[in-house]
């Protein structure tokens, strides 16, 4: 294997045994068949594209399966070798739609092997990443493509999934993905697709926030209870507020209080979702510490989207997963009936006594700070100084060390200063008690990862409001990044124009140096510092 995709990464270059996250060499060397299949499926679906062939069931498809590559999503090698097997079928039947003779790039006959070990043996020979290209320059812009994509996927199916779709994010995969395996190219091609897949990643991510305020109501600010009271639960984590949804409606009348974990967090705030009695509260931090916190929570735990670890064996037997999460051994919900989580629910102790633990206040996404009320005064107290600046400090958590300096900055954030987060990066100081200004809280939660689109429209909203571009606000981004939708936002806010985002706790092993002279010459991206008594002095002098 050669995985070099997330943060924790091994030694800072490449997972090539196993996976840091817990996944092996032969399911990395699958998942790489699986990505190359679907170049090759691309290059007959980017041609059906220019004919006006538009399949909006292969476009779910493809963005299912570009999604359960995706770091800490899908473990088990059986439902991969079924992913691997549909790609190849959808490809032969477009080619067939298509009439054309076939294309020469060997992707676009790749015949895959028949069993899961040969699917592994498959993609070691592939050494994919590897064979992106000999430029180490091309491959690092292709790899950042590569993974800019798998965060597109994701938020394009969390949106499809809320029934909102623009076939022209699947156009684009379809596009990058057959770019991929193009041969020659050259930076000043490579560089202008990076830039696209930003766009196209701010359409996916409108998409998304389209589908979950048109569901669940826009949040609003909302206390969110820390501890937990005596009676049957259910813990629920991931992104999905669909699954959250359904397993509350499944639960209504039955004894079971639902809590969430980790990046559901924020789904406190959604008025739909809210208005269920037995929605009750919030247990434990970011994924990387559920080895720590499940065996404390007395209740079965249903995981959505990605963020599973390796089950331990004292809670392996309560673990549920849905949609595209999966881990070998642990009980699948494909059809949404969540009955087995709650026979568990109510088959186990639960709670025994009540415990306040404190509360959080979540649902400052942009309806919220952009309302009449909050922006005057967010306008006024700017104007006044009462503000001196805004700090957006947020992204993914991981368990790699240095991402304490998170907590510290937050710490040490001025009193004139106001600190917005989003993501599961929020956990290292999401309970912090920072006051207010004026009535404006000084740590504003605008959401999950999924919410990037609301924090930008904020800043866009900010900077109208005070007649300059978002460069001009008094507004810095301190990013921490895991996975590959942190690398999809990443790409997004580039297209943008933003500049001088300070990003850690380490720099992608995947960016060149190269590449990253121009990240650094083009838009002022940086390392944060040692310190984050360094980089407060480089901002705020």
């Amino acid at each position: 294997m050669y995985c070099n995709q997330c943060e924790q990464t091994a030694k800072g270059i490449a997972c090539t045994n196993a996976g840091v996250c817990g996944k092996s060499g032969e399911l990395a060397n699958i998942e790489d068949v699986l990505i190359y299949a679907l170049c090759g499926l691309s290059l007959y679906a980017d041609a059906a594209r220019k004919q006006g062939i538009v399949d909006a069931e292969l476009d779910r498809f493809a963005m299912k399966a570009v999604f359960s590559t995706l770091t800490n999503v899908n473990f088990d090698p059986d439902r991969f070798a079924a992913l691997i097997s549909k790609t190849v079928e959808l490809r032969e039947a477009l080619k067939a739609k298509l009439g054309t003779a076939d294309i020469a790039h060997p992707a676009a006959s790749f015949v895959p092997a028949d069993t899961v070990n040969g699917l592994a043996e498959q993609g070691a020979a592939l050494k994919f990443i590897e064979s992106l290209d000999a430029d180490e320059n091309i491959r690092s812009l292709k790899q950042t493509l590569l993974y800019g994509l798998k965060g597109i996927a994701a938020y394009a199916d969390h949106a499809a999934i809320l029934g909102q779709e623009d076939p022209a994010v699947a156009g684009f995969m379809y596009e990058a993905m057959s770019a991929l395996l193009a041969e020659g190219l050259t930076i000043e091609q490579c560089v202008p697709v990076a830039m696209k897949a930003g766009q196209i990643n701010l359409r996916a991510m409108e998409l998304l926030d389209a589908g979950n305020t048109g569901s669940y109501g826009h949040p609003v600010p909302t206390s969110v209870p820390l501890g937990h009271r005596k009676n049957k639960c259910i813990l629920i984590t991931g992104h999905d507020l669909h699954d959250l949804d359904l397993l509350l409606e499944q639960t209504a009348g039955k004894g079971i209080d639902v809590y969430t974990h980790g990046e559901m967090l924020p789904c406190h705030g959604y008025p739909e979702l809210k208005k269920h009695p037995h929605f009750y509260g919030h247990f434990g931090t970011a994924w990387q510490n559920q080895h720590k916190e499940f065996p404390e929570f007395p209740g079965p735990v249903l995981f959505t989207t990605n963020c599973i670890q390796k089950p331990r064996e004292d809670y392996k037997e309560r673990i549920f997963t849905t949609g595209l999460v999966g881990w070998p051994g642990v009980t699948h919900l494909a059809s949404k009936d969540f009955s087995p989580v709650i026979e568990k629910a109510l088959a186990m102790d639960g709670w025994q006594d009540d415990a306040d633990k404190g509360s959080v206040m979540v649902g400052f996404a942009r309806n919220a700070v952009l309302n009449v009320q909050v922006s005057d005064r967010l306008i006024r107290a700017v104007q006044s100084r009462k503000i001196r600046h805004f700090f957006l400090v947020g992204g993914c958590d991981g368990a790699k060390p240095g991402r304490d300096y998170y907590t510290r900055f937050v710490e040490l954030v001025p009193k004139d200063c106001v600190v917005l987060t989003l993501a599961c990066g929020k956990f290292r100081f999401f309970d912090k008690q920072l006051g207010d200004i004026d009535g404006i809280p000084r740590l504003l939660d605008v959401g999950q990862c999924n919410d990037a689109y609301s924090a930008i429209q904020i800043a866009v909203a900010l900077s109208k409001a005070f007649g300059c571009g978002v460069n001009e606000l008094p507004l810095s981004m301190i990013i921490s990044w895991y996975e590959q939708k942190a690398a999809a936002i990443l790409l997004t806010l580039l297209s943008l124009g933003i500049k001088n985002i300070r990003l850690g706790p380490t720099l992608p092993a995947f960016i060149s140096p190269a590449v990253l002279s121009f990240l650094v010459a083009t838009f002022g991206i940086s390392p944060i510092a040692a310190t984050p008594e360094e980089d407060l002095k480089a901002i705020l002098g």
